[in-house]
Parts: structure tokens; sequence; C-alpha cells
């Protein structure tokens, strides 16, 4: 693989914890040899064992033969050592602890033994990119590559610049993402939760505020998600949704001809800056009420949920084309 006119060769993932470690089997789904560095021996075999299980259901949903599955399998490299992931590695993914004094280590470790043209992404999903580098010998080489979970699975990543990230890099990053699958959104600025946390949290704010009260259970707002425009949200995003909803007239018709109804839907809605605290209970015995309800085969506990999730996933990842 060739980003630039570098010849990709070796990839590092640095903290292969939940995300770190699906990023390191999506690079090798990709064909790369990856290095996976977690801090001790137990942390490197909990990835191993992430790595097979998330093998096993791409083996069962009839993504790849088991002979596939043992080749990338055997392109992922563990170690506890930053130096020897990130030495000759010409793109690392850093997906360590959401916090600024672990990243400003690790960003020292890292630059202590990498290439001087390799690119630099963080996984973070709320920290600042400009603060993560701000110690950096190269702040221009360091960039956010934030993923959907499972990253191996999700396509999403979402890029972030700092305030001395290059153009090179951000180009590079895309690129990159890209040539592995992925489908790379950049952001023009830097702004707090990103895109998608801001657009899922809206969205669950008004979840709240349905319920809290009184319109709707738990499971019917999850209901009326999955099978309204959720099912439409996993074709297309919702600008062209809204463009052939609008028929002849567009998005834009759609939005003057609704504008006089949409403006008193917004004026009801919640617009609160905090959650209430209580909600936090009332989502969890509305979720346990919900799973309750649900047959065993689309999953009625955390283990099947989350199988059913990944089925479905890998169903609509080909319908899509990216499996």
């Amino acid at each position: 693989m060739e980003i630039d006119g570098i010849q990709i060769k070796k990839v590092a993932s640095v903290g292969a914890g939940v995300i770190g470690y699906s990023y390191a089997l999506k690079f090798a789904m990709a064909g790369l040899d990856v290095w996976a560095q977690n801090r001790t021996e137990e942390s490197s075999e909990l990835a191993r064992e992430r790595v097979a299980a998330s093998l096993e259901s791409l083996v069962k949903n009839g993504v790849y033969t088991e002979e596939e599955s043992a080749a990338i399998a055997g392109r992922i490299h563990y170690t506890t050592s930053i130096a020897e992931a990130v030495a000759g590695a010409q793109f690392i993914q850093e997906s360590s602890a959401e916090h600024y004094e672990v990243k400003w280590g690790l960003v020292r470790a890292i630059e202590a033994a990498a290439d001087p043209t390799a690119t630099i992404a963080s996984s973070t999903s709320g920290l600042l990119v400009t603060e993560i580098a701000k110690n950096a010998k190269h702040p221009e080489r360091f960039c956010g590559g934030h993923p959907y979970n499972p990253p191996h699975l999700i396509p999403l990543v979402e890029i972030t610049k700092g305030e001395m990230t290059s153009e090179k890099t951000l180009e590079r990053a895309k690129a990159f993402y890209a040539a592995i699958g992925m489908e790379p959104v950049v952001l023009q600025k830097e702004a707090l939760g990103f895109i998608c946390n801001r657009l899922q949290m809206a969205l669950y704010r008004e979840v709240a505020n349905l319920v809290l009260s009184g319109v709707c259970t738990i499971e019917d707002a999850d209901k009326a998600v999955t099978f309204g425009p959720g099912i439409r949200w996993g074709i297309m995003g919702p600008s062209l949704v809204f463009e052939l909803g609008g028929g002849k007239g567009g998005v834009s018709g759609l939005m003057n001809h609704l504008y006089d109804s949409i403006s008193l839907w917004l004026a009801d809605m919640a617009d609160w800056k905090s959650f209430p605290p209580e909600f936090a209970q009332v989502a969890q015995e509305g979720v346990d009420a919900e799973l309750a309800a649900r047959a065993p085969e689309v999953g009625n506990d955390p283990e099947s949920l989350a199988q059913y999730r990944d089925h479905m996933l890998i169903e609509l990842l080909k319908l899509h084309k990216k499996l």
C-alpha cells in the first residue's frame, strides 16, 4: 500500500485495549503487518483473545474462511514495548486512556522511536489534538483519528486537526483510512465531541425528554428510531434522506414546506445543557425491560445482543461493499 509516495509496510496500534485491538484487527484485515502494544503481557493476552473472538464472528458470518482468518491473525504482532511497536512504522494509531497526562507521556515515547515521516493519529473521543501534541517535537504530524466502536466493523473515522497539524498529515491520514476501507470525515475545526457524538447525544436528549415526559417508553423510542429514520440512516445520511423526501423540491423544498411545523416541534423539544440525573436509572430500567421482551435470536442479554449487533452490521456492510 502506497500513500503519498510512502510505502506502508508496518503500522502500529499503541494501547491495544477495546479500541486499539479492533484497530489492529482492521489494519491486519487490510493486509498490513501491525504491532499491537500494551503495557503488560496480561493485556496483550486479552487483546489476542479479543482478536480471536472477533475473527471467529467474521468466519461465522461468512466474511472469511478459517485459512483467511488465520492469515489475518498472523499479521498482528504483540509487544509491551512502544519502541518496538512504532520503530519503522509508517502509520501509528494511539488508543490510550482519555487523560492528557497519559497522552503526553506516550507522545514522548512514540516520538523517541518513530520514523520522522510517520503519521501519528489519536483515537481520542473528546480531547483536543492541540493539547495532546502541545509538547511534541513535531506537532505537525499529529492528528485525531476517532473511530466508531468497533472500528474493525464500523467504517467511520473522524479526523481532527490541532493548531499545528499540517495539511499533508491530514491528507495522508485520510488517504490511509480510505485505503483500508474506512470512511474518513474531516472536521474543519476542533469541536468537543466531534460530529457523531454530538449528533447521537442530541437525539438521545430528545429520547430522554420524551420518556421523562411520559410520551413513550425506552423500548418504543428504540423501536421508533430502529424501524423509522434509523433504517434509512443505515443507507444514507439525513440530508440525502430529506433530498428524496422533498420530491422535486429536494431538501430545500422539504425544509421550506415544513418550516412552520418544524419550528413548533423545535420550540417544544428539550434544550437541556445536562441530562436530568434520574434519567440514568430510568434508562437502565427501560433497557432491562426491553431486553426481557426480546427473543434470544435478536439478543436478550448483553452477550447475545452484541452478537446480533455484529451479525447485522456485517450484513449491512456487505450491502455497502465494505466487507
